[in-house]
């Protein structure tokens, strides 16, 4: 491949002689077949294409062309801290975040987490990334975060949060009214959306942060069906005030009840799964089971680098062994056998990179591999693998067999950000300098004997434990009280 500056100059790109995983409305696998990118679009798509002069050629024989993968919910400021909470529940990382040590992050730090978890997903082949960034203190803290999204060449979407104020109280501040105006501009690159919570309380604290969601034309993102913190009556309280729209994303909805899906379903939101974590940190049983009953759209996300990986290759293959397992145990629990597989290894690809699009309301275009569409692909390719042959069943492959470290070569909006398994434009090493800096601040913060035992926290005997937000007395009884 000629080098990394002719690509960044606008020559034409071609991805030759891969097999391709359209993910179009035909799930078409072309075997053997070109994609061409002319600007930030696919030109073309077929064997053996003619090209214009001075194409710039990759060789993805052997390899998997997908279109770039789309994670619609990642908590990217947390990235500094890889890792840290791989033992917490999610009553651990509520009190670890959102009552204790969540203050402490600095304008900063969100810039440190944002650029690492930035380059993690583009190396992972996501070329699409929600920040579902609920550390947003301050309108600093804002801009820290879109400023490293925009120093990093993927695609992005800012899910504005607060975590340590009212919903209410963050959204009416003329701060963030002077910060939309300011950041979200329309630039393709950096979509936008307002991310909160609703807790069930009855006198529905929230209600005036949708209305600015509302006024703004803003979709709304919020963790729905989390046990112990929302459920039932936040869908309840949602629709009866007309809050549930086509562009809502529900995180999780691993706890609620037939009456919620079918009000989710009525006004056609769609689900973000993050398997790996409603499976460990307690949220309930990965709902994509419940989800395809009621024809609820799908999209997967990772969640967060405090406990889990950063790439949809884990998130995908976790969400195909759930919720295949739940459908086993069920049938079992009826002396019956599952003979055929219900959910199919093409159908969870489709919902890590055409299900996001259609989350994020990018359909038209992005999320499959068509001529006319965005120039966001992934080519997954490793000659140095045993596991990358024999390359039988594709879709199969991507899910069961690939890895993070297959990917070769990643375009986004047409350009060419990784190759050969080695980023490119991307200072690494910056990165790596800003998240050593936020790892010692937070250790100098908290003392060596708090950090220590925060990755096995205690549970602070005065707090009330079935809910983590703090703008309401409310608790309710639909898990646990005390």
């Amino acid at each position: 491949m000629s080098e990394p500056n002719d690509v960044e100059a606008g020559r034409p790109v071609v991805l030759r002689g891969g097999t391709v995983l359209t993910v179009d409305d035909a799930r078409r696998v072309l075997p053997a077949s070109d994609v061409l990118v002319v600007g930030d679009t696919i030109a073309a798509i077929g064997p053996d294409l003619a090209v214009p002069e001075g194409t710039v050629e990759v060789d993805a024989r052997g390899g998997i062309v997908i279109p770039g993968m789309i994670d619609t919910h990642r908590h990217m400021w947390q990235t500094s801290m890889r890792g840290y909470g791989a033992d917490w529940t999610l009553t651990q990382y509520f009190v670890w975040y959102y009552l204790e040590w969540g203050r402490t992050f600095r304008p900063e730090d969100v810039h440190a987490g944002n650029l690492l978890s930035a380059v993690e997903a583009i190396d992972a082949g996501v070329t699409t990334t929600v920040d579902w960034s609920h550390g947003l203190q301050t309108v600093d803290h804002a801009d820290a975060a879109v400023d490293a999204l925009q120093a990093v060449p993927g695609r992005f979407v800012l899910a504005y949060g607060n975590i340590q104020q009212a919903p209410a109280e963050w959204t009416a501040a003329p701060g963030f009214r002077d910060f939309v105006n300011r950041r979200i501009t329309g630039d393709d690159m950096l979509g936008f959306q307002i991310a909160f919570d609703v807790t069930g309380d009855p006198a529905f604290p929230e209600k005036p942060a949708f209305e600015i969601a509302r006024d703004l034309g803003v979709p709304v993102t919020t963790h729905a069906g989390v046990w112990g913190a929302t459920g039932d009556d936040s869908i309840r309280l949602m629709h009866d005030h007309g809050f549930m729209t086509p562009e809502t994303v529900y995180v999780h909805s691993a706890s609620l009840s037939t009456d919620s899906y079918h009000r989710i379903a009525a006004t056609g939101g769609s689900v973000s799964v993050s398997t790996e974590s409603e499976q460990s940190a307690g949220q309930g049983y990965p709902p994509t089971w419940a989800l395809r009953a009621h024809d609820i759209p799908v999209s997967l996300s990772t969640d967060t680098s405090v406990w889990w990986s950063g790439d949809l290759f884990s998130a995908m293959r976790a969400t195909l062994g759930a919720d295949r397992s739940r459908e086993h145990l069920e049938a079992q629990s009826k002396s019956a056998t599952v003979t055929h597989c219900a959910l199919r290894a093409e159908q969870v690809v489709e919902w890590a990179t055409r299900g996001g699009a259609r989350a994020i309301g990018r359909e038209a275009t992005l999320g499959s591999v068509e001529v006319g569409k965005k120039a966001d692909l992934v080519l997954i390719k490793n000659d140095s693998s045993p596991v990358m042959f024999p390359l039988l069943n594709p879709y199969g492959h991507v899910v069961f067999q690939a890895q993070r470290g297959d990917v070769h070569t990643v375009v986004v909006n047409g350009r060419v950000v990784k190759h050969d398994h080695r980023l490119v434009g991307v200072d690494l090493e910056n990165a790596r300098h800003a998240v050593e800096r936020t790892v010692e601040h937070l250790r100098s913060t908290l003392g060596e004997d708090a950090w220590q035992k925060g990755m096995n926290p205690d549970i602070p005997a005065t707090k009330v434990l079935d809910s983590p937000y703090t703008y309401t007395d409310y608790r309710g009884s639909a898990t646990h009280t005390r």
